[in-house]
């Protein structure tokens, strides 16, 4: 079993737990995460590492075309969500957390503008990149993961107020 149907099995005792009624449980499902970090030192896992090859060959890196999306969320914004769903969200809920969504190759071409690479991008190939990272790039960096926050918006009232992931990297990036 890959990891993201262990992910769809935990989520779905998580809720089983809530309809049973012997535990209030809320699963909420972010996709890239981005911003400073709010507690212990830590740094999420796609943007630092294509920041720091980009640094690395001297202009924004994106794993093939560029053309893959993923949606994302402020680190802030997402710690707001998980103190409103304890407020208001309904036990068995099922959020996604997302304020947008950017291709890779336009997240290389703000890390390029940031680090002053004038915009310039290369492409990593997909084999590289697992050969230097591991096998998460297939599922991190070189996949789709495109969700919308419908629900929780509806349900909850979450509006999200931080930066969006571009003009966040713009900056926020040395």
């Amino acid at each position: 079993m890959d990891i993201r149907a262990y992910r769809a099995h935990i989520d779905k005792l998580v809720r089983r737990a809530g309809i049973d009624d012997w535990v209030r449980s809320i699963v909420i499902v972010p996709s890239m995460i981005y911003g400073k970090a709010l507690g212990l030192p830590a740094e999420s896992a796609q943007v630092p590492q294509l920041v720091r090859k980009s640094q690395e060959m001297g202009a924004g890196v994106h794993v093939g075309k560029g053309v893959n999306r993923w949606s994302n969320v402020h680190i802030k914004d997402l710690a707001q969500l998980y103190l409103l769903a304890l407020v208001k969200a309904p036990s068995a809920s099922y959020f996604f957390a997302e304020n947008g969504e950017d291709s890779f190759g336009d997240i290389a071409k703000a890390i390029s503008e940031a680090l002053g690479y004038q915009g310039k991008t290369i492409s990593w190939s997909v084999n590289d990149a697992i050969a230097e990272l591991g096998d998460w790039v297939r599922s991190s960096l070189a996949s789709n993961s495109r969700v919308r926050g419908v629900n929780v918006r509806k349900l909850l009232g979450w509006e999200p107020k931080e930066e969006p992931l571009l003009s966040w990297i713009g900056h926020n990036l040395y």
